[in-house]
């Protein structure tokens, strides 16, 4: 009976989960809210409006009805070769394509940025105020 005790005791020891391991600083930092880089974003854009896919979107949008209070200017450019600069969006049909997938609310205090979408090319990107 002694060693079955010892016996079961060592197992439990060799079986017992171990301690997680410590994660990295630079890993364990998670992004501020609202701390998208809304000038990096270029090239094939996908609009997301379903809410259940809002998790595996890169971002999330406001579409600004007024040009004086959006953060970024957007062009809708006819060819994905010519998106290639901060403002000018290619709309994919599907999100496989996309470079980068855009969640859009109707909530303005829930968005990382606001878009509004202009008709001239030289007047993309990013407002500075």
């Amino acid at each position: 009976m002694f060693y079955s005790f010892i016996l079961v005791s060592l197992l439990g020891v060799a079986t017992a989960p171990a301690a997680p391991a410590p994660i990295s600083p630079k890993l364990a930092v998670a992004a501020p809210f609202g701390s998208v880089d809304a000038s990096k974003i270029f090239g094939s854009i996908y609009l997301e409006t379903d809410p259940h896919r809002r998790s595996y979107c890169f971002a999330t949008i406001y579409e600004e009805p007024e040009q004086a209070f959006a953060d970024v200017l957007v062009f809708k450019e006819e060819s994905k070769l010519f998106a290639d600069k901060s403002g000018v969006w290619y709309f994919t049909p599907t999100r496989d394509f996309a470079d980068y997938v855009l969640f859009v609310t109707k909530d303005r205090g829930q968005a990382d940025f606001s878009i509004h979408y202009t008709k001239v090319r030289s007047y993309a990107g990013v407002q500075r105020q």
